[in-house]
């Protein structure tokens, strides 16, 4: 343990040290683009995994492997292992991000990693490249000696809902088993004040067909008896919220989360609502965001505007993204958003189904010594006691390893803050706040070696 670094300071000089090269590897992994979801990009995915285990190996470390399963893209595990009596950690991260949307919509290009007020620009910096830039920042501060095993899971199949992952840790388990798992996949409170994530909501979606014809009519001929589903599409999504924007499918639970007071005008002003449009939903505003489900309407097939013509369309899709309760079984949350769909279907219009997915939700503990040390180093790093707080979106590894692993420690933290906007325009992250999320994690390595020291 003597070439260990142990004090906060120590930790925090060693990673300022090893920050510049942390912000260049950030810039080499976000100029590829790793959007999983399109095919075009698959080359980039498997670019990417080459780049994140090439950073890795240039840690010293042997056993670094970019694996997969029939089916999925590429991932990274690499291992580090422990000492006779001394925890391992799994630090997670994906490598993998959303697509950029129309990219000269953003300030600077999306693949170019732009520094501006305290804030680094670009497509994965904050979800979730710069994670892993924080882990190997952690890693490169505390040196070779680092007194617990470590192991790296590096996803390359996050954005499109980890479809293998289950094959996957059936394959992989024994590689990944570890005391405590720290997933930097999440959000804090707010810059400056960190959090870890007590509750995540599920997700179902699916892809719903409209058909009303079984050709285009002419809408002067027709219209006004006949139905074109287009416009039967819009009448039946539009009966899945209640007047007030609350979701109106039956048989949906519930989940009470965390007591925090999230005033209007914050949510106001962080979510860019404009002036006059009303919230949606019932009840307390964390409530709403975070333990109640939420129904979105993601993606439309349909006629564009520029060029339609007086057509009654005969055939409309679209796609339906709901997010459930963290306590919600997801294979029911998609029968009833499923029934509800026909049991609304106006003019006897035939509707077919396609694309359906689900993964539930989870309430994750916090107990345990690892947990306990985990809050603290939170603390020490920051300044400041960590926020315990619900998250709206869906990370369904968290669930999948607490039921996999129950021993371990299941840890979700980030670096996102409420101006990241994340999977839109101008992702970004606070310069600030990654620095410090690369001192908690190197003060828990060494904590965790002291403890297994004493």
């Amino acid at each position: 343990m003597s070439s260990i670094v142990t004090s906060i300071a120590d930790v925090r000089a060693a990673v300022a040290r090893e920050l510049p090269q942390a912000l260049d590897d950030l810039a080499k992994l976000v100029a590829i683009p790793s959007v999983s979801m399109a095919t075009d990009h698959a080359d980039d995915v498997a670019a990417s995994a080459e780049a994140v285990a090439g950073l890795v190996r240039e840690l010293g470390w042997a056993d670094v492997r970019i694996v997969s399963v029939p089916g999925g893209r590429p991932a990274v595990i690499a291992k580090r292992p422990a000492a006779p009596g001394a925890p391992t950690v799994c630090f997670y991260a994906h490598h993998d991000v959303q697509p950029t949307g129309e990219a000269s919509s953003w300030t600077s290009d999306p693949f170019t990693v732009t520094r501006r007020d305290g804030r680094l620009y670009g497509r994965g910096v904050v979800d979730d490249k710069g994670a892993i830039a924080v882990h190997l920042t952690a890693l490169r501060a505390l040196g070779d000696e680092l007194g617990v095993g470590v192991t790296l899971l590096i996803e390359g199949e996050e954005e499109v809902g980890s479809p293998t992952m289950d094959a996957f840790l059936d394959e992989f388990s024994d590689d990944l088993d570890a005391d405590a798992f720290v997933i930097l996949d999440s959000g804090n409170w707010a810059v400056g004040r960190p959090a870890f994530t007590s509750s995540l909501r599920g997700l179902v979606d699916l892809v719903v067909e409209v058909r009303t014809l079984d050709h285009a009519l002419h809408s002067g001929q027709y219209g006004g008896a006949v139905p074109d589903a287009l416009t039967t599409l819009c009448r039946l999504l539009g009966s899945l919220w209640d007047a007030d924007g609350a979701v109106a499918v039956a048989g949906l639970d519930s989940t009470p989360v965390a007591e925090l007071d999230y005033p209007e005008d914050r949510l106001r002003a962080e979510s860019g609502l404009l002036h006059g449009v009303d919230f949606i939903g019932r009840g307390r505003l964390v409530q709403r965001l975070w333990g109640e489900p939420a129904v979105t309407v993601i993606g439309l097939d349909a006629p564009k505007v520029e060029g339609a013509s007086n057509t009654l369309v005969p055939r409309a899709r679209a796609k339906v993204s709901m997010r459930i309760a963290p306590t919600q079984d997801a294979s029911q949350a998609l029968d009833a958003l499923r029934k509800h769909l026909v049991d609304h279907a106006p003019f006897g219009t035939r509707i077919s189904f396609e694309e359906e997915s689900g993964a539930a939700g989870c309430q994750l503990r916090f107990d345990g010594d690892i947990a306990q040390a985990a809050v603290a180093c939170l603390r020490d790093s920051w300044g400041v006691d960590p926020v315990f707080m619900g998250m709206g979106g869906s990370i369904p590894l968290a669930g999948t390893l607490m039921h996999r692993f129950p021993r371990a420690a299941v840890l979700l933290t980030g670096i996102v803050d409420p101006d990241s906007r994340m999977h839109g325009l101008d992702e970004s992250v606070d310069l600030d706040d990654l620095e410090k999320a690369a001192v908690a994690e190197a003060l828990l390595l060494t904590r965790l070696a002291q403890a297994a020291d004493a």
